[in-house]
């Protein structure tokens, strides 16, 4: 739910017209890339927090009966069609080249869908992108058994330089100085998927993958080489947070900085 923060940023951008040729995004961020493709001026907002205290979205009933915290039909199926429609047309229409990162839990190797590759099948990837292991089903694709792009590839900065990017705006929802430590879980994860080698492998490797990508960005932002969005401090936000008035004051929080960084944004891509 730091996502939120991204909400925000976005909401700025779009509402400055400023739309990018090439978005990545690794779980709600790619869920926040969605709606900032299809141009939907505040649904971020709308639905990453009005639904938090909705038991089809969040369940920890559901969590112990059919092994799902977040009820991701009501998510990616019944909210876009039916409460607050997505729009298709607009997205897939779009110009912007928009990734989707997602892990393969097999191999562990980081897979990156383009939305005009995967076509009807998006919303599926970015249900596996948005999918953490012990609290959300694997989604399995094309022979696959998929979940987070975070497990394997949590800021695909990489990506974005390798497909011949040299200017890039990364949106982080940690700030400066932040680091990870070892995966917890790691057992427990090992317990529920036994024949997930790749995601025990991800899982292991995660917080020094993690940990050398922002060093590798910190690095590049004294060279001026990219240009990087995150809070000054901790976001008051756990990773299930179900307190509005807490989202909304990081939801601003992400809208203000990116109001009081705009000019210099503007000035690194001129």
């Amino acid at each position: 739910m730091r996502g939120v923060y991204t909400s925000g940023v976005l909401q700025a951008f779009m509402e400055r017209d400023l739309y990018f040729p090439y978005v990545i995004g690794v779980s709600m961020g790619a869920c926040n890339a969605a709606n900032y493709i299809s141009r939907q001026t505040g649904r971020n907002k709308i639905v990453n927090i009005e639904f938090v205290n909705d038991s089809r979205y969040l369940s920890y009933r559901r969590l112990f009966t059919q092994g799902e915290l977040f009820g991701m039909k009501f998510i990616f199926t019944t909210i876009p069609q039916e409460i607050v429609p997505f729009d298709y047309t607009t997205f897939y229409n779009s110009q912007q080249k928009n990734i989707t990162v997602v892990t393969d839990c097999i191999t562990g190797e980081t897979l990156y869908y383009e939305n005009k590759e995967v076509e009807e099948d998006y919303l599926l990837i970015l249900q596996a992108s948005s999918s953490l292991p012990i609290i959300q089903k694997p989604v399995k694709y094309k022979g696959r058994w998929l979940l987070d792009g975070g497990l394997s590839d949590s800021i695909p900065i990489k990506k974005s330089i390798a497909d011949g990017n040299t200017k890039n705006v990364i949106i982080l929802t940690q700030p400066k100085g932040f680091r990870k430590k070892p995966e917890r879980l790691l057992p427990l994860t090992k317990l529920m998927y036994p024949k997930f080698h790749g995601l025990h492998d991800a899982l292991l490797k995660r917080h020094e993958q993690y940990n050398r990508t922002l060093d590798n960005i910190e690095e590049m932002q004294k060279e001026g080489s990219v240009f990087v969005i995150q809070p000054s401090e901790n976001l008051s936000v756990g990773r299930v947070e179900r307190d509005k008035s807490k989202l909304y004051t990081v939801y601003d929080k992400g809208y203000g900085d990116a109001i009081e960084i705009y000019p210099d944004l503007v000035s690194y891509l001129s």
